[in-house]
């Protein structure tokens, strides 16, 4: 599977001054940071000086630059827009081998509640040729996805979970990769101020047990599934028994896979082949 290098940054002369500005706004790898600062600024000290600001005042670096690693592809970001985690690449991993395994047809891929698209982006990088879609219900993701998913001649819609999906691909699908919100509503107050303040709750808020988002994936998914085909939903590690529970009661087979060093917790429900 073609999974992409990690994308090597360019290497600026970093200034003293700029890490220890950095530094002392709490920004932890600021070496680093400076160097992307650097690089989106292109030597234009007008444009360095307003990213800066920016980044000091607490602004996410993604939105800052513009753009995220995730499994070795830069991801355009917005502000306002979720942005992608590391540990989603094991969602994307997990979706792509699956995907992988549809040798007869081209796979249908659907990247739900979608956010920026990262992970139907990686899954199209790593399984080319795959018939994708993507939506959320926020339109200003959905604009971003959009972009992130166009060169897999990827489609995005907007809308709430299944609804604005073609009726065309219904019961025809192998692989629905859901990375729903799932923080519980109080525990939106304990999120990293870069989360809590900059990202929109939509897509962070996932009611009181942090699983109703889920609840409703798991609900409405079975139709849409091809015979043999996934829903793949990224939980927490202390929800994944209950989020397994969920697909077990729509009547699918689960396992939990987990990636302890990216942090990544997937559950995975398939249907039986030859059974819608």
């Amino acid at each position: 599977m073609p999974w992409p290098e990690a994308g090597q940054p360019s290497e600026p002369e970093v200034p003293d001054p700029l890490v220890a500005r950095l530094r002392a706004a709490g920004c932890v790898f600021a070496e680093e940071e400076a160097r992307l600062l650097l690089e989106a600024a292109d030597d234009d000290a007008t444009r360095l000086e307003a990213l800066v600001q920016r980044r000091v005042g607490g602004e996410p670096l993604e939105y800052v630059v513009g753009w995220a690693e995730f499994g070795g592809l830069r991801i355009s970001v917005a502000p306002g827009v979720f942005v992608p985690r590391r540990r989603s690449v094991l969602l994307a991993r997990e979706a792509a081998t699956l995907a992988g395994t549809t040798t007869d047809r081209t796979a249908v891929v659907v990247d739900l509640c979608c956010g920026s698209g990262a992970v139907g982006a990686l899954v199209a990088h790593a399984v080319p040729g795959i018939e994708l879609y993507a939506a959320d219900i926020d339109p200003a993701a959905v604009e971003v996805a959009s972009v992130n998913i166009a060169p897999y001649a990827g489609h995005a819609f907007v809308g709430d979970l299944f609804d604005p999906l073609p009726a065309s691909i219904k019961g025809r699908v192998d692989v629905v990769a859901a990375n729903a919100p799932y923080v519980p509503s109080e525990a939106i107050a304990l999120m990293p101020p870069e989360a809590r303040d900059y990202e929109p709750l939509i897509a962070l808020d996932g009611g009181e047990d942090g699983l109703a988002i889920q609840r409703r994936v798991a609900e409405a998914a079975v139709p849409w599934l091809a015979p043999g085909g996934a829903l793949l939903i990224e939980t927490s590690k202390q929800q994944a028994s209950t989020t397994a529970a969920l697909l077990k009661e729509a009547g699918l087979r689960t396992r939990i896979v987990r990636d302890p060093e990216i942090g990544g917790t997937v559950v995975i429900g398939q249907t039986m082949k030859g059974a819608p």
